[in-house]
């Protein structure tokens, strides 16, 4: 790769983890770390009893795939639960809190689109962050 080609390839061991909202939330691919213009994604990883705090999403959609263990997505007040290979996409809007109810780790990758208009703009929060102070960078980074 060249100075004048942009990063293409994160591997999520490189991506920051974001702890505020609950979990362990890691964005790959974002403006910030490979230049993209339409959206973000990355890597979710909740332990048992852990949850991602309940927000919505002002200008973008959200999709989130599971790749292992069981999660409970909570959409609008209706719970649906996903096990490894279910797909959710959740509306612009939607408020939505994901939580891991059972004994075993769960896994996911997830991609929000479009972009807001400022990153501080992208999550509104409707419960309590489980851990406000924790640092994060803006749409992902490097650890």
């Amino acid at each position: 790769m060249t100075s004048t080609q942009p990063k293409l390839k994160v591997n999520v061991s490189e991506a920051f983890p974001n702890r505020r909202r609950g979990g362990d939330i890691r964005v790959c691919l974002s403006p910030k770390t490979v230049g993209c213009t339409s959206g973000f994604g990355g890597f979710v990883e909740l332990q048992p009893g852990e949850f991602v705090s309940e927000h919505y999403h002002p200008y973008s959609e959200e999709f989130l795939y599971v790749i292992e263990g069981q999660l409970e997505m909570t959409v609008d007040g209706t719970v649906i639960t996903l096990a490894p290979g279910d797909s959710l996409w959740i509306p612009i809007g939607a408020k939505h809190r994901l939580v891991n109810n059972t004994s075993a780790p769960a896994r996911g990758v997830f991609q929000l689109a479009p972009l807001a208009p400022r990153p501080e703009l992208g999550h509104v929060d409707t419960e309590p962050q489980p851990n406000p102070d924790s640092p994060h960078p803006e749409v992902g980074g490097a650890k």
